[in-house]
């Protein structure tokens, strides 16, 4: 294909500029302005919840939500296992302490047996931080039972699930904090930017406060805590705003990407990214595979290398991924557990069997299960999943993926 085929890249409709052009021409070029007041309230509404702060980023909102967790040094906090390193970097930024609950695979999210286990292992942990992996919802009835019997809160990372349904409700709505992104590759964005939910104006008024350098209500420049330039630029405010109104859109074109690779693919030893359709409606941000076990070619990862070798009926993620690109189509790796990361391998990690490692190069019968993250990791990559593909190249990419299994 001549023209790249992106992973998930922005798709501009227009209106857009309208807002930006706006922001200029009223000289509305920081951090307040109308965009920034259109799309706290756009968003509230849509996610069900009282309160929307627009601030920088996602990982700004997920650092003012620890925060707002009241997470101290030393204190653990029970975490997605496979998720982006921004879902739990934040933790360490307030001194708190990552324990790694491992993934399920109808979802492919945290598990809330293995996060009971966690809490009989860590019993001081009072904080959870889940993340809807790859736009569909967790188990979130169970995972928000077990934390309450435990007297923990739910932080939401759905940075990657902006407008996905859970029994009725939107994620970012269904914890204690929720906190969604705006990032470039996200189904709707600012280029930049995230936002913290809440139902408490208070603690909305709270995260305003500290996402402006914590200035106090004075003639001058008071500060009486510590403050964070973390709040959403009216500008960027503007690109959001003209994006919101296209989310079932988006939405819609990411599901049909995905059925069209599921039909693609019915007849290949692989399998879709699961969700429960009972209780729950992805986003279809990213449209994953994985191959099935028996079918798994040979394949050796140091950190940061790989070598694989196929055969018949058989290939590997990163044989397929080499493939994508040799068309000029871009796929990822699914994301690395944290508890395999370099910088987190000395960090506690849990299985539902109460397997998984204790502390640095501890572990406790690890041949009992293998972990459902790593095992995830090792089977599966992000196939292209840009709503602007054409069928086309659609056709292509599938084609492309059937011919490592020759």
């Amino acid at each position: 294909m001549s023209e790249k085929v992106w992973l998930s890249s922005p798709t501009m409709h227009g209106e857009e500029i309208q807002f930006i052009q706006e922001a200029y021409e009223t000289n509305w070029m920081s951090t307040v302005g109308a965009n920034i007041d259109a799309i706290e309230q756009q968003v509230a509404e849509l996610v069900g919840c009282g309160e929307a702060v627009a601030l920088s980023s996602g990982t700004a909102a997920l650092h003012l939500a620890m925060k707002l967790a009241g997470v101290k040094a030393g204190d653990e906090v029970l975490c997605s296992d496979l998720t982006f390193s921004a879902s739990v970097n934040p933790v360490v930024y307030e001194g708190g302490v990552p324990v790694f609950v491992d993934s399920e695979y109808e979802t492919w999210n945290m598990d809330p047996v293995a996060l009971e286990k966690a809490f009989e292992l860590h019993p001081g942990a009072k904080v959870v931080v889940l993340a809807h992996l790859y736009g569909t919802p967790a188990k979130m009835d169970e995972i928000v039972e077990v934390s309450r019997r435990h007297g923990a809160l739910v932080v939401e990372d759905a940075a990657e699930s902006l407008g996905a349904v859970y029994r009725g409700k939107q994620t970012g709505g269904l914890g204690t904090f929720g906190c969604i992104s705006f990032n470039g590759n996200k189904i709707i964005t600012g280029s930049s930017g995230g936002m913290l939910l809440c139902d408490d104006p208070e603690v909305a008024n709270k995260v305003r406060k500290w996402s402006t350098q914590s200035r106090e209500s004075a003639p001058w420049y008071q500060h009486e805590e510590l403050g964070y330039n973390y709040r959403m630029s009216n500008v960027i405010a503007g690109v959001v705003r003209g994006q919101l109104p296209h989310l079932e859109e988006h939405i819609a074109k990411k599901r049909e990407i995905f059925e069209r690779y599921k039909a693609g693919f019915a007849d290949l030893p692989v399998a879709m990214n699961p969700f429960d359709e009972a209780s729950s409606t992805p986003n279809f941000w990213l449209s994953c595979l994985t191959i099935n076990p028996e079918n798994m070619g040979k394949q050796v990862r140091s950190d940061q290398e790989v070598l694989y070798q196929g055969a018949p009926d058989t290939s590997t993620p990163h044989e397929i991924l080499d493939s994508l690109a040799d068309i000029n189509a871009e796929g990822r790796p699914l994301w690395k557990p944290m508890h395999l990361q370099p910088f987190y391998r000395g960090n506690a990690f849990v299985t539902r069997d109460g397997s998984g490692r204790a502390c640095t190069n501890a572990y406790i019968n690890r041949e009992k299960m293998q972990p459902v993250g790593e095992d995830l990791f090792k089977r599966g990559l992000c196939l292209p999943s840009d709503i602007k593909m054409t069928h086309d190249q659609q056709d292509a990419i599938i084609e492309v993926v059937r011919k490592c299994f020759r």
